[in-house]
This record gives structure tokens, C-alpha cells and sequence, in this order.
């Protein structure tokens, strides 16, 4: 009788447990919820997926670099009335963000009627179906790769912002920034750099083939040329970074270069550098324009003559009072972040320094 007694408790234990997890999967996908959002359109729900997902199904793209697994921080959206953020969310959120409701959708499910804010600039993100119609070694581990849009068949974007790329038949997506001129509206030039371990650039850089069919998504990103202002123009680059940049260069080159702009490109050796002779042809055309590619440590053979240090070194020594000036960053968190520390140096106002946090 007593040997019988733990078992009929596990028994229980077991019942109650599968009661409870039924119930609450009947609770969360029965009946009908809806999410107002902005306050002008209604989305009805079903189920008890995130808000990130949710979205997506009704074709409203919200940015989320890591594909909603909570490590990039980008999908965020304002939770009007909600409740206590999960431990996941807080490393990104601000303490601003934390008083005026800012959430991760990908770490918020639907479980009941929702009221949510998303930028209105968010509702022109689509999904593309598209085709791969080249793919270009740069460096030794650098590829540009050009999609043809196929379906929508044109993109509106802004030089420097970024689309997100889908790698069929796994939950991957990853966000790269566009490389090509705003003005070629039916093709998409991304210029992606291959990660140790990164299962989406492995992708890229050792299966993506022409004619291969992707799903991109996109326009995104607060990072792009202020096409109003005036003011002299930093750019500051690493590795893949040189993608919207070359988008903002482009734009500028068929303006005319209205204003002066210095670029600085970082690199490690000569083999890593990549465009320099079309930059320095945009020198010779237009003198307001400066490129200023540096290595960080050349290869004795590479019998190189221009700017030798870490690129944040490089750009102190050729800076002076940037008061009046903006900057665009593109590149690695740490090389961001050192970055500012040196603009801030030289004066420059924070509004004025832009850049996208995938990086």
C-alpha cells in the first residue's frame, strides 16, 4: 500500500498538469482577440502567438534582425496599457522606453485584446519575393549579391537603409544594410560579409546560387542621408559597413555632391579593402568629396603608403571641430561605440550622429 502511494500522487501530479496546459491553450487560442493599432486599424487574432509574428501574418513587418529570438533588440513597438516586460526584454530597453511602454513584440504574445503603436513608417515594409541575378566576390570574404524584385517588383528606400533577408528552410533572418542606388527601385544589392559560425552568411557566402529564390523584407532603419540638411558629412566605415554608404555616395554623386563629405574606411590589410578605386574616382570628380581608407595592420608585402591604426586613431588625427557637422556610422557595435566616444571629442552633437544598432 505505501509503494502504491507515491505512485498514485506522480499519477495525479501528471493529470493536473495536462489539465492545466490544456486549459491554457484553450484559453489563449479560443475565441477571437483583436489588436488596435495606431488607432485607426483593427487586426483580428486568433491563437496566442507574438505580436511580432501576429503582425508579420497580416503582411506589417516589424524589424527583428535575430528572427525573434530576443538578441538584437529591434522589434520593438509601444504597449499601450500593458504589463511588466520580461527579464529578455530589459538589457534593451531604456529607462524612457521602460516609463512610456516600449516592449519587444517578438516576447509578447497576444493573449488578449491589445491596443499597440508601431512608427507609421513601418507600414511600408513589404515582403519581396525576389530572384539572385549576381553574385561578386569583393574580398576573400566579402560577396556583393544583386536581387531582381519579382514580387512587389520595386522598392522605395532611403540611401542607408537596410532589408531583411529570409534563408529559405531555416527560422533565419538577418538584416543587411542596401548597397545599391536608391534610384534602381527594381533591384537590391547587399553586400554581406561571412561570420565564423553565422548559419546566414554560411548560407550566403557556400550555397546561395543565380537564380536562386529569396524572400527579402524591408525598407527599415532610421539610419539614412538627411537629405534636408546642409551640413558637412563624416561617414565612418568597417568590413560590410561600406554598403550604405556607397548608397548615400551614390545618391550624393547624381546631386551633384552638394556637400563636403570625408569617408573614412577601416581595414586590417590591403586584401580587405574593396571599391577603393571607384571611391577615388568620386575624389577626382567631385573635390568635396574625401576617402580616406586606413589599415589597422598591413601585411609587410602589402607596400602600402596611406593611413596606418585602428580607424577611430585615423579620424581623430584628421578631425577638428564637427559642431556643425553630421555623422554616419556603419559597422560593429564596439567600433560604433568608439566611434562616438571619439566624435564626441571633437564636439559633435548627438542628434547628429546616425547609425543602425544591427550592425
Amino acid at each position: 500500500m505505501n509503494f502504491l502511494v507515491p505512485v498514485i500522487l506522480i499519477g495525479v501530479l501528471l493529470i493536473i498538469s495536462f489539465l492545466l496546459i490544456l486549459a491554457e491553450k484553450l484559453i489563449g487560442s479560443g475565441g477571437e482577440k483583436i489588436i488596435k493599432l495606431n488607432d485607426d486599424k483593427i487586426i483580428p487574432v486568433t491563437g496566442n502567438n507574438t505580436v511580432l509574428n501576429t503582425l508579420s501574418e497580416h503582411k506589417i513587418f516589424i524589424p527583428s534582425a535575430c528572427g525573434g529570438k530576443a538578441t538584437c533588440g529591434l522589434c520593438k513597438f509601444k504597449l499601450i496599457d500593458g504589463g511588466e516586460p520580461k527579464p529578455t526584454e530589459l538589457p534593451f530597453l531604456s529607462k524612457q522606453e521602460l516609463k512610456d511602454g516600449i516592449r519587444l513584440s517578438c516576447q509578447v504574445k497576444v493573449s488578449d485584446n491589445m491596443k499597440i503603436e508601431i512608427p507609421k513608417e513601418l507600414l511600408n515594409a513589404k515582403e519581396y519575393k525576389t530572384k539572385v541575378i549576381h553574385i561578386e566576390d569583393l574580398t576573400h570574404d566579402i560577396k556583393l549579391v544583386r536581387f531582381q524584385l519579382i514580387e512587389p517588383n520595386e522598392m522605395i528606400f532611403k540611401p542607408g537603409q537596410y532589408a531583411q533577408l529570409k534563408v529559405p528552410g531555416l527560422d533565419i533572418i538577418r538584416a543587411y544594410s542596401i548597397a545599391s542606388h536608391p534610384k534602381e527601385t527594381s533591384q537590391i544589392e547587399l553586400i554581406i560579409r561571412q561570420v565564423p559560425k553565422g548559419l546566414a552568411t554560411t548560407f550566403v557566402h557556400k550555397a546561395l546560387e543565380v537564380g536562386d529564390k529569396i524572400i527579402l523584407t524591408g525598407p527599415y532603419g532610421d539610419f539614412y542621408l538627411q537629405e534636408e540638411s546642409e551640413r558637412e558629412m563624416i561617414c565612418i566605415a568597417g568590413g560590410s559597413g561600406k554598403a550604405p554608404i556607397r548608397s548615400i555616395l551614390y545618391f550624393l554623386r547624381d546631386q551633384g555632391m552638394p556637400r563636403k563629405v570625408r569617408y573614412f574606411f577601416g581595414a586590417v590589410t590591403k586584401k580587405d579593402l574593396y571599391y577603393t578605386e571607384e571611391f577615388k574616382e568620386l575624389s577626382k570628380e567631385f573635390p568635396n568629396f574625401e576617402y580616406i581608407p586606413a589599415l589597422s595592420a598591413p601585411d609587410p608585402n602589402d607596400d602600402w603608403d596611406g593611413e596606418v591604426g585602428l580607424i577611430t586613431e585615423v579620424v581623430d588625427r584628421h578631425t577638428a571641430d564637427l559642431t556643425e557637422s553630421e555623422a554616419y556610422l556603419c559597422g560593429s557595435p564596439g567600433m560604433i561605440h568608439a566611434c562616438i566616444k571619439v566624435l564626441e571629442k571633437h564636439k559633435i552633437r548627438q542628434e547628429n550622429v546616425f547609425f543602425d544598432p544591427f550592425s
